[in-house]
């Protein structure tokens, strides 16, 4: 059967399955509430999330016992089934672990917390260990040059692997595996000192703009109307290249001006949602009542307007590293951003691109440069989670 037939012949199966999904469940239950106001699209939802499930349980199990090249085929299908079961455990243990343990706040956190949330908090303390502690769990250093360039993945000799680096080591001779987790402190750390800057400079600046208003208000307003006209990573290459003249002038690391300016960069996008926020918040009789009280402006900043604005701007937070996180990745990939020697994952993604080459007769090889591209998703992905959580808890909706 040729592949538009197979198309056409899902989507009668589907569509079809839809409407017998529904009306089963109305005779079933004696037309109960739920599948008698059920939508149809909501059957055709149902019935293709179940041919889905049996689609992914028919190809593991045909992968499990494929055997030779023909398990080469369903290496990385395996390897995406056995990490999202794993996940799924270890975001539950941990959920279970603590509701048990902590104080009465978080175990109340806990429990309304859902299993999503769990993972992405989960993630994120992993993350942050191995930032922190990457000395000590690193079999060598980032620059360490060992003699060996290019092994492969895997610590198979017979495949050009060596049991001392699992990962291999990159075209000079260093390990990815090392590099791969003090990439994390050199990344993800950046990435937060940066977003902390932009945050700084961002909702400092909204709020003044939203309390003094008059000139200074549409001062930065327009200024910030200009800057977010441009690209952000068009905008932010652009200023790297100009600055990688000035880092070399003056023998300042060029990491520092990447800070720098993606934190104003990003900063814009800081300033608008905090503005936003103050305005509504200084319209207040408590902002009013402050005022006649001949409060200053640092306290009605600080002691009334931020508290009140505390929860959007840390789900803002949350979103705007995923995006710094990313920036800086990009600008390694291209060659501006984290620089030699230091280790970082969009580095790494164009060093090792060459492996890839290996996917089809040797996956495990092809696997090493995804690696740092998986390590920047995931962390994109948990920290998305942990912010629908936290906005869908400061909006007050209810499950």
């Amino acid at each position: 059967m040729s592949f538009i037939a197979w198309v056409i012949t899902l989507a009668i199966v589907t569509f079809a399955g839809g409407w017998v999904f529904r009306k089963a469940g109305q005779l079933a239950t004696s037309n109960a509430p739920y599948f008698r106001d059920m939508p149809y699209g909501v059957g055709v939802g149902y019935v293709a999330g179940g041919l889905a499930i049996l689609w992914v349980v028919a190809t593991y199990v045909a992968s499990m016992a494929a055997e030779g090249p023909d398990a080469n085929k369903y290496f990385f299908f395996r390897l995406a089934i056995h990490f999202l079961v794993l996940s799924a455990i270890a975001a539950w243990v941990f959920r279970v672990f603590g509701r048990a343990v902590g104080t009465e706040a978080t175990k109340k956190l806990f429990r309304q917390m859902p299993l999503t949330a769990s993972f992405g908090i989960l993630t994120i303390l992993i993350y942050a260990f191995v930032a922190v502690f990457a000395g000590a769990l690193a079999p060598y250093g980032q620059e360490e040059i060992l003699g060996a360039a290019n092994i492969v993945a895997g610590g198979d000799p017979a495949t050009g692997g060596n049991p001392d680096f699992p990962l291999g080591t990159d075209q000079i001779g260093r390990d990815i595996l090392s590099r791969l987790i003090f990439g994390a402190q050199n990344t993800v750390g950046i990435a937060f000192a940066t977003t902390c800057l932009a945050f700084f400079i961002g909702a400092s600046l909204g709020f003044l703009a939203a309390t003094l208003g008059g000139w200074l208000d549409q001062l930065l307003s327009r200024t910030v109307d200009a800057l977010m006209a441009i690209p952000a990573l068009i905008f932010s290459l652009l200023l790297m290249t100009i600055a990688a003249v000035w880092a070399n002038k003056f023998g300042i690391p060029l990491t520092i001006f990447m800070v720098v300016i993606i934190a104003v960069i990003d900063a814009t996008r800081v300033f608008r949602l905090a503005r936003a926020v103050g305005t509504s918040i200084v319209v207040m009789d408590y902002i009013e009542a402050a005022k006649l009280r001949g409060e200053g402006l640092s306290y009605l900043i600080f002691r009334e307007i931020l508290p009140n604005a505390t929860a959007p701007l840390l789900a803002e937070f949350g979103l705007r590293f995923c995006f710094v996180f990313l920036t800086i990745a990009s600008l390694s990939f291209l060659g501006v951003g984290i620089q030699p020697p230091l280790a970082d994952w969009g580095t790494m993604v164009r060093d090792l691109a060459q492996f890839i080459n290996f996917a089809q007769f040797a996956p495990q090889v092809a696997l090493t440069p995804l690696l740092a591209a998986g390590a920047i998703a995931l962390l994109t992905v948990a920290v998305n989670f942990v912010v629908d959580w936290m906005l869908h808890k400061s909006s007050g909706l209810k499950e």
